[in-house]
């Protein structure tokens, strides 16, 4: 408390508006393979449109790469906020190698223009020899020393739309043309005078091998050639593996992947235009001399910090990458930025070659073996980061359900089961593997017993952090013109999504009024009345998705996989602590090293007392208390630097078994 000892006026602020935030209760985890984009990270995905962009159209079911693209496609009709995480195990990037060339260039005397002023013709051919003006571009030059100032008065300084240039580099003064390759060329021809009454040899060639310019050869009428280099390229990657980066044309014209357009303008500069899909994304002005402009500044070499979300780039020599070093300004031999010996010149007047060049040869990184594909998807909470599903142990991306789609092994599921268990964050939702026809084998499959089809699980699923749905449910798929077979826990989490968008995460996401499911129209197993008591009954914890004559298709259970009778063995309770538990860590870090006296105590009882009313309000729990005084908070507690606030929370029960029981009477009974 502040002391006041002189007279005067002072105000002192004091917050108390605490208050609980809202959190959204359908954030939605999905780990699977993709044909493109981030590996091993949780990506934020908002509409259809984005995950396309982002990670690639669904992938072929030959490829057992699952199915996280349709599931993610399905669900994103119901929220706006997935995280995607694409598993990956030794995928490779598509490429194309971009050859260098060198432009057309020739010295000058640095007496020109000291007597009297000299007028140059010039005429510039690109890389595929065609003339780049209708009449040839007329400067003067006047006292050109050993200084930039006379080439800049002359030339002018925009480099972006300069076809020819003139550059002072190593104290010598050189005329170049813009464009590189051994079709493009420089012609000079130099006059004392405006009429072209007399010549002045004043020019020099750069010698045809590309060593230092030489004296010999000197004429005040000059045409220089550039250079085409071949052991030297510029090699483009996508930024991630895929195949969704190669670049094809399909057989309906459509494009997809990526390819890259070159432009050379600007003395040193290419322009990069970048196309996806073929509709171009990106653009940038790149040089591979100017360290200002230099490529690996202007888009990236790897994925750390990249600007390009769709190339990187490294110089290689014959097709292996090397160190990337910006070459010095128009000087030092190639071999000196390399480490090599081929094509140890100095080209001083290098760029890329014009053209458009399409990526190709990436790989997705789906494993071949079902062993392999396991690995990758559970991945790894390591020293280098976390991979794979372990990627969702994340308070900060808040996922509150999570599935791994098309994907049914026992040791994948088990792992997202754990994880959801530790961590507390999210519902794992899972499913039997395709194929199964009959009720009993999905009993033996979930009780740890199945034989044949479903042998890979020896263990029973218990847990109230799991819930299991069946069967699997027909939906056309329009990527593929086809109707495929979805995992039923794709649309397991679109119900949930869509509970919350017309009610509360606490209300069933089952039933004809959440649970109705309007796209598929089939599923795999139709069951019976009594196919739905087995599985509801006698410790089976299967939530049936039923396909009845009249209402349609309609998940009509809402059991977790905990075997135990409590209320934890609904859905709905189970995601009601999964908000009630996020609400109450957002809402209470204040609390960390404050007083623990009863002060603070009531502190905490209001605020949970805030979070609690608006959800009894919303029928989800019934009644509740808050304790926080001395009975949860003993001197042994309050020693140890500890303060305990106890909720009782009653939740509301649905009504899953709805009766009318009719009673008839006779004509003399009367009723109320």
């Amino acid at each position: 408390m502040a002391q006041y000892v002189s007279p005067g006026v002072y105000v002192v602020e004091n917050d108390n508006s605490d208050y609980v935030p809202s959190i959204n209760p359908s954030v939605v985890g999905i780990v699977g393979f993709a044909s493109k984009g981030p590996t091993d990270k949780a990506t934020l995905i908002t509409t259809q449109d984005s995950l396309i962009s982002t990670f690639g159209k669904p992938l072929a079911e030959a490829k057992n790469g699952g199915q996280g693209i349709e599931g993610a496609v399905e669900v994103l009709e119901t929220t706006n906020s997935l995280y995607y995480v694409r598993a990956e195990s030794g995928g490779v990037d598509a490429s194309v190698d971009v050859p260098y060339g060198v432009c057309p260039a020739m010295g000058l005397s640095s007496t020109i223009g000291d007597t009297v002023p000299v007028y140059l013709e010039i005429q510039v051919k690109d890389g595929a020899g065609v003339s780049l003006y209708s009449t040839p571009l007329k400067v003067q030059v006047s006292a050109l020393g050993d200084s930039s100032t006379a080439l800049t008065t002359a030339f002018g300084t925009d480099i972006e739309s300069a076809r020819v240039q003139g550059v002072v580099a190593d104290s010598s003064a050189f005329l170049a043309g813009s464009f590189p390759g051994s079709l493009a060329t420089l012609e000079v021809n130099a006059y004392t005078d405006s009429t072209k009454a007399s010549g002045l040899e004043v020019l020099l060639p750069l010698n045809a091998t590309l060593d230092t310019p030489t004296v010999a050869g000197a004429a005040s009428s000059l045409t220089v050639t550039g250079l085409s280099l071949t052991a030297l390229n510029y090699k483009i990657e996508s930024l991630y593996p895929g195949t969704g980066y190669n670049y094809t044309v399909n057989e309906d014209g459509s494009i997809d992947g990526v390819s890259v357009t070159v432009d050379s303008f600007g003395g040193k500069l290419n322009q990069i235009y970048v196309a996806d899909g073929g509709v171009t994304q990106e653009d940038f002005t790149g040089s591979l001399i100017d360290n200002y402009y230099f490529i690996e500044e202007k888009i990236n070499t790897g994925v750390t910090d990249a600007v390009s979300q769709l190339i990187k780039g490294n110089i290689t020599l014959t097709g292996t990458d090397v160190d990337v070093t910006a070459l010095p300004a128009f000087g030092s031999k190639i071999s000196a930025a390399v480490g090599g010996t081929v094509e140890s010149k100095d080209p001083r007047f290098v760029k890329l070659m014009n053209g458009t060049y399409q990526l190709t040869g990436g790989t997705d990184g789906i494993p071949a073996t079902d062993d392999a594909r396991a690995t990758a998807l559970i991945g790894v909470d390591g020293d280098d980061g976390k991979t794979g599903l372990q990627v969702l142990n994340d308070d900060l991306i808040a996922v509150t359900v999570a599935a791994v789609p098309g994907f049914t092994d026992a040791r994948v599921q088990n792992a997202l089961v754990t994880l959801a268990e530790s961590t507390n964050l999210f519902l794992a939702v899972i499913s039997p593997p395709f194929g199964i026809s009959r009720v009993q084998d999905v009993f033996d499959w979930s009780n740890g017993l199945g034989t044949g089809i479903v042998s890979d699980r020896d263990s029973a699923i218990n847990s109230s952090w799991a819930a299991i749905y069946w069967p699997w449910v027909k939906v056309f798929d329009a990527f593929s013109g086809k109707d495929k077979w979805y995992d039923p826990a794709i649309f397991a989490m679109r119900q949930m999504c869509f509970t919350d968008s017309v009610s509360e995460s606490w209300f069933a996401p089952a039933g004809l009024n959440r649970g109705r499911l309007t796209k598929p129209t089939d599923v795999e197993v139709r069951l019976t009345q009594g196919d739905r008591d087995a599985m509801y009954s006698g410790g089976n914890v299967i939530n049936p998705i039923v396909n009845f004559p009249q209402q349609g298709i309609a998940i009509y259970g809402q059991r977790t996989a905990q075997r135990r009778a409590s209320a934890l063995d609904r859905v709905n309770v189970r995601r009601l602590m999964i908000i009630i538990r996020k609400l109450v860590l957002q809402s209470t870090a204040q609390f960390a090293f404050e007083p623990n006296d009863p002060l603070t105590w009531e502190q905490v009882k209001n605020l949970a007392t805030q979070l609690l009313d608006p959800i009894q309000r919303g029928r989800g729990i019934t009644s509740y208390q808050v304790v926080c005084d001395g009975s949860t908070n003993t001197p042994d507690r309050i020693e140890k630097g500890q303060l305990w606030c106890k909720i009782y929370i009653r939740p509301t029960k649905t009504a899953e078994i709805v009766v009318f029981e009719l009673n008839l009477t006779g004509q003399s009974v009367t009723t109320t």
